[in-house]
């Protein structure tokens, strides 16, 4: 089976971008337009203590294959570190107060979280107990996730097969899903309406003195100076960190999506279920998603290498679909595309804020998986780290560079 392209209902309207930006210095120049740009860009062009201009560089304003073009779009505070969980509840706040937080124009959508909510099903006492720990953390950080016995699922969602499962985590509060793209370009309408400057081109080189990024070279030529450089490439993070000879390992690895209508559909909203065989389904509008790895091992592959593993619907993904859930053993696919993580390998977590040693490039990469709920604090923080020299809403100190050095990983566990 082959990639094809997203339905189209979940396509950005977007100004034309100019080539050529208007100036030849920038305060701040962002590598990469698409979530982790358009939130650090929109933090930045929002926050009155910040006079300065910004640039965003971004080669493909259709993010066509982009980890934001490929997002499952969801939302959730279910991790296993209390710094996510928290990441994840501003996402949900930023969300649901969306229009107010751009300002209150009547113009910009009110987004909402369809809250069916998450569902971990665990089929052994190991990961029950690993389940429950999490359960703990994301209690005393205020997520509304509870533990649910096999028979507490089977009475709120009979038409799970529950033979070999013991028990579950669930929260159906701020949990689910919500039209991420549709965010990511009305922070890019807004960010443009405040000053900011979106270019379609490429950054080829990264000019550096000593401890300090200068500039970047576009592809078509420029040199444009900059006071601080935001490193919000995605996949392709780790190259332009080497841009600026700095070090970075983020390693593209697949994920596939499958949009399917089932010809005898479920009585009520599916839960975003993560089976204990990896794979993850959801309600998907009237349709149904599943998303899952690779089958074999999950290498690093090209960050343009979109090519997806023959059978794996036939051989992984509607065999397991059809054991935990009867009603789907026949079904129609309507859509399918692959898309990569962005894969932090030393903890699955993000790094954000300056270099050690080059304290005005910034990261914004390695989210494994969560950006589209992780972009708005990390957008916030990278802001406030420009302006301020350090956090001041949240602090997101452990995801600095610098725990690489000190070989302090923040492990997250809880990565789909």
């Amino acid at each position: 089976m082959k990639p094809t392209s997203k339905d189209s209902s979940w396509r950005m309207n977007l100004p034309a971008f100019d080539a050529t930006p208007k100036q030849k210095a920038y305060d701040v120049v962002i590598i990469g337009g698409a979530t982790m740009g358009a939130c650090s860009a929109w933090f930045l062009a929002s926050n009155p203590d910040f006079k300065g201009k910004v640039l965003v560089v971004e080669p493909d304003p259709t993010f066509s294959k982009a980890q934001t073009g490929a997002s499952n779009n969801c939302m959730r505070q279910q991790f296993a570190n209390p710094i996510n969980v928290r990441i994840g509840q501003f996402a949900a706040e930023f969300v649901k107060n969306f229009r107010g937080e751009l300002g209150g124009d009547p113009a910009v959508p009110e987004l909402a979280i369809r809250n069916f909510g998450y569902l971990y099903l665990s089929d052994n006492p190991g990961l029950t107990a690993v389940l429950a720990r999490d359960q703990k953390v994301q209690a005393e950080n205020g997520a509304g996730t509870r533990m649910v016995s096999r028979q507490e699922i089977a009475e709120a969602y009979p038409f799970y097969r529950l033979d070999d499962i013991e028990a579950g985590s669930l929260n159906t509060r701020d949990e689910g899903y919500y039209n991420a793209p549709l965010m990511v370009e009305w922070l890019i309408r807004k960010s443009i309406e405040r000053g900011v400057d979106y270019v379609r081109n490429s950054v080829i080189s990264i000019g550096r003195e000593g401890d300090r990024v200068t500039s970047v070279t576009l592809e078509t030529g420029e040199i444009i100076t900059a006071g601080h450089i935001v490193n919000a490439a995605g996949t392709r993070a780790g190259q332009v960190a080497a841009m600026a000879g700095l070090k970075l390992d983020i390693q593209p690895k697949r994920r596939y999506t499958f949009i399917f209508r089932a010809k005898n559909p479920l009585d009520r909203d599916l839960p975003l279920t993560i089976d204990p065989t990896g794979v993850h389904f959801r309600q998907f509008g009237d349709d149904y998603l599943v998303g899952c790895p690779p089958m074999g091992d999950d290498e690093t592959v090209g960050f343009d290498d979109f090519t997806a593993e023959e059978g794996i619907w036939e051989k992984k993904v509607h065999p397991i679909l059809s054991n935990r859930f009867p009603q789907f053993r026949d079904v129609e696919i309507v859509d399918f595309w692959m898309g990569h993580y962005d894969f932090n390998t030393f903890d699955y977590n993000v790094v954000i804020g300056p270099h050690d040693a080059v304290s005005n490039f910034h990261f914004t990469n390695g989210s494994s998986g969560h950006g589209s709920q992780q972009g708005p604090a990390v957008g916030r923080g990278v802001a406030e780290q420009i302006i301020y020299g350090g956090f001041r809403s949240l602090d997101l100190t452990p995801f600095l560079y610098t725990r690489f050095a000190k070989g302090e990983r923040v492990i997250e566990r809880a990565v789909i």
